[in-house]
C-alpha cells in the first residue's frame, strides 16, 4: 500500500527540529531509522501531514563516555551500537541484545533511540536498558529532562515522551567486568521474540569459590512494557552460579507479569517459558 501524502523536512539541528515539531503539533510525526514508523505509514495507520528527519542530526549519533556513564545518541545506529567497544566493555547485554535484533538490514539502518521511542514491548533494546538502569534524556520546548528506565515506559507503545519532545540519547551507568547475556525465543530467524531475557550479572571469586555478588535480569514480551524480575534478582544475590542455585532463583521470574496470548503461545506458556530462559540467560551470563 502506498501512503498517504505528506511534506518533508530534515533539519541539520535538534532546535530546528523541535521548533518544526512545535509548529505542527499532531500534523506532524518523527522518523529516525524508519524501521517503525514506515511499514504504520503505508499501511496507513498513521497519515500526518509532515514527516521531520532526523537523520541528518550529527549531534544525535555516536556513542561516549561520561565518567560513570556511557551515552549512546538516539541517531545511533545498531550496528554502531553492535560494535562500539564502549558499550562491550560497559554494557555488554546491550551488545548481546543487538546481535540478535532483527536482521542485518534493520541493524544498518534502525537506530537506538528510535527503537526505544517505537517501545514495543517486544521489542529487544528496553528490557536491557531497564535492566542497566538506563536513563533517558529528552528534548522539548522548555529544555532537556532526564527520565529513569522505570518511568520511561508507560505502556503499549507508549512513553514518557510527551507532545512536542524528542528522545535525544540514553546514558548508561558503566559495568564493566559484568557478564552478559540475552536469550531470545523465536518460532522462525528474525522474527519478534516471543520471550526474551536481559541478564547482566556480576560474580565475585574468593577462596571459598565463586557466587553471584549482583545481578539484574530484564524481561521482554512479559507485559505491555519490559519489566524487571526483582525477585529473581534478589535470589540470586549470594548464590553460587550452578544450574540448581540459578534453577531455584529463577522460578519466580514470572511474578508480577501479564504476558499476552497471541498465536505464537498463550499466557501461560510464556509464564513457563521465561522461567527457563531466565536460567539459561543468568548461567550464561555467569560464565557457568
Amino acid at each position: 500500500m502506498i501512503p498517504a501524502q505528506f511534506d518533508y523536512l530534515a533539519p541539520s539541528t535538534l532546535e530546528d527540529a523541535l521548533a518544526a515539531l512545535a509548529e505542527h503539533g499532531d500534523d506532524a510525526k518523527i522518523i529516525a531509522g524508519g524501521q517503525s514508523l514506515l511499514p504504520v505509514l503505508r499501511m496507513r495507520l498513521n497519515a500526518p501531514e509532515l514527516v521531520i528527519d532526523l537523520g541528518k542530526i550529527e549531534a544525535l549519533r555516536g556513542v561516549r563516555d561520561d565518567g560513570d556513564a556511557i551515552v549512546i545518541g538516539a541517531m545511533t545506529r545498531h550496528i554502531d551500537v553492535l560494535n562500539d567497544p564502549l558499550v562491550k566493555e560497559n554494557a555488554f547485554v546491550i551488545t548481546k541484545a543487538v546481535e540478535q535484533l532483527a536482521d542485518p538490514q534493520v541493524r544498518h539502518r534502525g537506530t537506538f533511540g528510535g527503537a526505544l521511542a517505537h517501545a514495543d514491548p517486544a521489542g529487544d533494546l528496553g528490557a536491557p536498558c531497564l535492566a542497566l538502569d538506563a536513563q533517558f534524556v529528552i528534548a522539548g520546548p522548555g529544555g532537556e529532562r532526564t527520565v529513569e528506565a522505570v518511568d520511561f515506559f508507560v505502556d503499549l507503545f507508549a512513553t514518557a515522551i510527551e507532545e512536542g519532545e524528542i528522545l535525544t540519547e540514553v546514558r548508561i551507568p558503566k559495568r564493566a567486568g559484568w557478564g552478559a547475556h540475552y536469550e531470545k525465543f523465536v518460532r522462525v530467524a528474525h522474527q519478534w521474540p516471543i520471550v526474551a531475557v536481559a541478564a547482566a550479572v556480576k560474580v565475585a571469586h574468593t577462596d571459598a569459590g565463586a557466587t553471584i555478588s549482583e545481578a539484574r535480569v530484564g524481561l521482554t514480551n512479559m507485559g505491555s512494557t519490559p519489566l524487571r524480575a526483582r525477585s529473581v534478582e534478589q535470589a540470586l544475590i549470594g548464590q553460587p552460579p550452578t544450574d540448581a542455585a540459578v534453577r531455584q532463583a529463577a522460578a519466580s521470574a514470572a511474578e508480577g507479569t501479564n504476558p499476552p496470548s497471541d498465536l505464537n503461545g498463550d499466557a501461560d506458556y510464556r509464564r513457563h517459558l521465561v522461567t527457563v530462559l531466565t536460567r539459561r540467560a543468568v548461567l550464561a551470563a555467569a560464565g557457568a
